[in-house]
């Protein structure tokens, strides 16, 4: 990709642009409803105000188009690239004019619709209020291009995202073989059953850190996607929240204790745990180098999810507590088994976590470009 100059601009716009209200170039349009049982089996994409929640047998829009939360996850942003179905909390965009649908994707993501809502105590995005923006529209061959040169950042990283989740199920399908079938009808000879809290497999890991000097990058559970880190905040030793006071360890798993959640973070060798401090809100394991897939393909695997929920306590905030994950017990194989485990799924994750790791140094590189290429500050070759 190639650009001009980064230029200057301070209330004002590259020449052949033009200050437009938005509401004279786009229509929000209401999503329909569709009750759960809809949305179980299909083959169109269905979207909720926070993303795809299901798949229906029919499609409302034709594709592409730019779905918009209305209700609940406010001024959340989607693109559907196939046909969809966006349901009643939602909107969805319908261009006035001739304009490029995927600039106006990446538009409105800067636009912080989140933070708009005047008309209401209750959350929610009026379409007046969106309506009434003024945006700086360059013209359609530059859209183009400014959607093509951030297109082309976002379907790399779908891509890594792509190769990532085919890595984990192949590891995964290894696990289930290897330790799911195999105790189907009891432990085989020279196994046992030991604590997933307290045992020679992984310990649990007591809240603390060390005083530490300079800046660390502090995660809570609400930054953490999945498996994936997605944000953080820098903090020093001395001004830091309350909740950070859990240190990752080289050969250690964590999850976040909340019922029905699922953030899962693991650290192995290779991990850069010195950058990190964690929020109370995980639960860490502490591994070893011979138990460390294992017991990150066990927190993995779907079934941990509901052993963990039926643990909880607590009646303001249900969360499991240590002393219950101390009666969740695990099959304990022997050395041999777990080393010939290792030597197969240990390359797939360290290319997963290498893929993680492109990720977010493209993500950065998309976040830093769009209010740039968005204002004229930086212009894109034609």
């Amino acid at each position: 990709m190639e650009f001009l100059e980064e230029m200057e601009f301070v209330g004002e716009i590259p020449k052949g642009w033009k200050w437009v209200k938005l509401g004279d170039e786009i229509e929000l349009l209401y999503g329909k409803g569709l009750t759960e049982k809809e949305r179980k089996n299909g083959v169109y994409p269905v979207y909720g105000s926070s993303g795809i929640i299901g798949y229906h047998n029919d499609f409302l829009v034709k594709g592409p188009g730019i779905i918009i939360g209305r209700k609940g996850s406010v001024g959340e942003i989607n693109l559907s690239k196939t046909d969809f179905y966006p349901i009643d909390t939602t909107y969805y965009l319908k261009l006035k004019n001739d304009n490029d649908i995927f600039f106006f994707y990446y538009l409105l993501k800067t636009l912080r619709l989140n933070e708009i809502n005047s008309h209401s105590a209750v959350p929610g995005l009026s379409r007046e209020d969106v309506y009434s923006l003024y945006i700086p529209l360059p013209p359609f061959p530059e859209q183009k291009a400014i959607a093509d040169v951030l297109s082309s950042i976002d379907d790399k990283i779908d891509l890594l995202h792509r190769q990532n989740k085919t890595l984990e199920e192949m590891a995964m399908t290894l696990f289930r073989q290897w330790f799911i079938e195999p105790t189907k009808d009891g432990l085989p000879d020279g196994w046992e059953e030991v604590s997933l809290g307290d045992s020679e497999l992984s310990k649990i890991i007591p809240s603390g850190i060390k005083k530490f000097e300079g800046f660390k990058t502090y995660l809570a559970t609400g930054d953490v996607e999945g498996t994936l880190i997605k944000g953080g905040v820098e903090i020093t030793y001395n001004n830091r929240p309350s909740r950070a006071n859990m240190q990752p360890e080289k050969y250690s798993v964590w999850f976040a204790k909340k019922e029905g959640v699922r953030k899962l973070l693991m650290f192995d060798d290779y991990s850069n745990t010195d950058k990190y401090v964690l929020s109370t809100g995980f639960t860490g394991l502490k591994t070893t180098e011979l138990s460390h897939y294992y017991i990150w393909c066990f927190i993995l695997h779907e079934d941990f999810q509901d052993i963990k929920d039926s643990l909880v306590s607590g009646s303001v905030q249900p969360d499991i507590p240590n002393e219950a994950v101390l009666q969740i017990f695990i099959p304990r194989p022997p050395n041999e088994v777990l080393l010939s485990f290792n030597e197969k799924v240990k390359p797939l994750f360290t290319k997963i976590q290498f893929n993680n790791s492109q990720i977010r140094t493209l993500e950065k590189q998309r976040d830093t470009l769009l209010p740039k290429l968005m204002s004229g500050e930086v212009r894109v070759k034609i």
